[in-house]
């Protein structure tokens, strides 16, 4: 009994150490923690510089819409699809993608693919797969995605930012930016330390047609001066079943665009 007591007594002493060394551990981890977090910027420093690195709150707010025309590359399954994409985008948050894919190797011919969204109704179609009507967490990133910027009136919209943290993509230092909408998903925004463009973002959306949820990451590249503002011409969106290459020729704004062009279209 005496050596039990004895054992017990030592294994409780031990168990007392490796509670003081633990709460020691996670002390310093959090007071290292709290030691990065103060020389991180204020999320109003970095959302500032980064809309001036776009070309300025002034230049932003004179974009009411824009067109981008180019190629885009869809590499699934180890074969790639390729043809021309149409992008529109319409203040607040209008948008619409028409793209022509040839997947002749695939057996399938040419297959047309479009996107929707009117502010308020999202809307997709393949020639493969028929129309269907976007919904849920998906739908609402679209609503999200206010043009030119999100960042130009997050504010207003309700939405909140926070800068969590320091990373990189590739070989750039970023700014990683916790970016919480009024509704919807949240998204990480990465910010070019340096230049203060946006170099990734990372969002989760339902998606139905799998019946799950996907986490999509998109990069940004190769931003070029359009009208006083900077424009990424190289988009590259890559989640577990595809990397998608977009690569933009010829970007034009304040086009006029018909209204029914981002609208569900009519039951025929």
């Amino acid at each position: 009994m005496r050596v039990v007591t004895r054992a017990l007594a030592v294994a409780a002493a031990l168990a007392m150490v490796t509670a003081v060394q633990a709460r020691a551990q996670t002390g310093a981890q959090a007071q290292a923690q709290a030691a990065v977090q103060a020389q991180l910027p204020t999320a109003d420093d970095v959302v500032e510089k980064h809309l001036a690195a776009l070309g300025g709150r002034a230049a932003l707010a004179k974009l009411e819409s824009r067109i981008a025309t180019g190629t885009i590359t869809i590499a699934m399954q180890g074969m790639q699809f390729s043809g021309p994409v149409e992008i529109y985008a319409k203040a607040p948050n209008k948008g619409r993608m028409f793209a022509r894919l040839d997947l002749s190797a695939a057996g399938a011919g040419e297959v047309v693919i479009e996107q929707r969204c009117d502010g308020k109704v999202g809307w997709s179609s393949d020639s493969l797969q028929g129309e269907r009507d976007i919904t849920g967490s998906r739908l609402q990133a679209m609503l999200n995605e206010t043009f030119p910027t999100t960042f130009l009136n997050y504010k207003e919209a309700g939405a909140k930012i926070e800068v969590v943290g320091k990373d990189k993509v590739g070989d750039r230092a970023a700014y990683v930016i916790l970016y919480t909408p009024k509704a919807g998903p949240a998204t990480k925004e990465y910010i070019d330390a340096d230049s203060y463009q946006l170099l990734r973002s990372i969002v989760t959306v339902d998606v139905p047609e799998i019946g799950s949820a996907v986490e999509q990451t998109s990069d940004m590249q190769d931003y070029r001066d359009v009208d006083g503002v900077k424009v990424p011409f190289t988009l590259v969106i890559t989640n577990s079943m595809q990397v998608i290459t977009v690569s933009v020729a010829k970007v034009e704004h304040n086009k006029p665009i018909d209204e029914t062009m981002f609208s569900k279209p009519a039951v025929k």
